[in-house]
């Protein structure tokens, strides 16, 4: 038997099959709930500055089938989503929802990946740097960095970044998109909304992993893996480094949900049309319709690496069972 095919066998397939089918009605309550909250909300995708007419906005209400009762445009679009339809855009003329999500997921996927990858690399590093060497200098300077990334929010660290990176070092664009093909960002463009949201989540991870490390560093089976006469390296890397990195993988579909979600805040800081920005305007234009696609993405996207991380956590640890 293959590695594949031992892998895809230790894969709970029942688990996650139960859990696609627990995945629909959460999804429906979630948007069974946005859908009347957005409605009981104050205000409408046409009021605006310049009052419409009755008869112009009776026409454009009857266009989108704002008309209609509550209950069945209610129906409607849960019809619509199951087509994987999301509707037209209220705000946007001529776009679909579709349309704007195909604009701003990638952009949003692209930094939100990047950003935990660094995220992963870097913060198991430093939590494998300063669990080796508890309660020495090295031990303290990752852990006051970590203090620093957790208490520091990105609306803060992303305005300083700009501010010495950009404007003061010239190293890096303020923020947009450049134009690599295929990509719509560069480099030159994507390192700061990277490292803004990446530096939190370094900061969470290098304090688990430590504290993982010290925990496993101490257990039994490495104390007999040293009375074999392994060298602290295997010791390390073959014993101490399997058993310590499980509980990051228990951490990482949430956190993955919450970077995309934290994407938010840095679309909006670096001028980035991802979906964040989407979100936030839908949400201030009242655009129903928009508002309630993104949110669908992002329930979506909160499900799949949940599920992905449990099934991570049952590959590397044979000893997790989901019955």
């Amino acid at each position: 038997m293959s590695a594949l095919q031992r892998s895809l066998s230790r894969i709970p397939w029942a688990y996650v099959g139960r859990r696609i089918l627990i995945a629909i009605p959460t999804l429906l309550v979630i948007i069974t709930v946005a859908f009347f909250m957005m409605r009981i909300a104050p205000g409408g995708p046409f009021d605006g500055e310049r009052k419409l007419n009755a008869a112009t906005e009776a026409a454009v209400k009857a266009k989108f089938g704002l008309d209609k009762p509550l209950m069945q445009q209610y129906f409607d679009y849960l019809i619509g989503v199951v087509q994987l339809d999301f509707g037209p855009s209220l705000k946007t003329l001529g776009k679909s929802v579709n349309d704007l999500i195909a604009d701003g997921l990638p952009i949003s996927l692209a930094i939100g990946f990047l950003s935990m990858f660094v995220a992963l690399v870097v913060g198991t590093a430093m939590g494998i740097f300063a669990g080796l060497r508890q309660n020495t200098v090295g031990d303290y300077s990752v852990m006051g960095f970590a203090m620093a990334g957790i208490s520091i929010p990105t609306f803060v660290s992303g305005p300083l970044l700009i501010l010495t990176l950009a404007l003061g070092a010239g190293l890096f664009a303020v923020g947009g998109l450049g134009t690599y093909p295929n990509i719509g960002m560069t480099f030159h463009n994507m390192t700061l909304p990277v490292v803004t949201l990446a530096l939190p989540q370094i900061a969470i991870i290098s304090r688990l992993m430590r504290a993982s490390m010290i925990e496993t560093m101490r257990s039994g089976h490495i104390r007999t893996a040293r009375a074999k006469g392994l060298s602290e390296r295997d010791v390390v890397l073959k014993h101490a480094l399997p058993s310590a990195i499980l509980p990051l993988v228990s951490y990482v579909g949430p956190a993955m949900a919450r970077v995309m979600t934290g994407s938010l805040v840095i679309e909006r800081i670096f001028g980035l049309p991802g979906m964040g920005s989407y979100f936030v305007d839908g949400a201030i234009n009242r655009d129903y319709t928009l508002v309630m696609g993104a949110l669908i993405i992002y329930a979506t996207l909160i499900v799949i690496f949940n599920l992905i991380a449990d099934v991570l956590y049952a590959l590397l640890d044979p000893k997790v069972k989901y019955d």
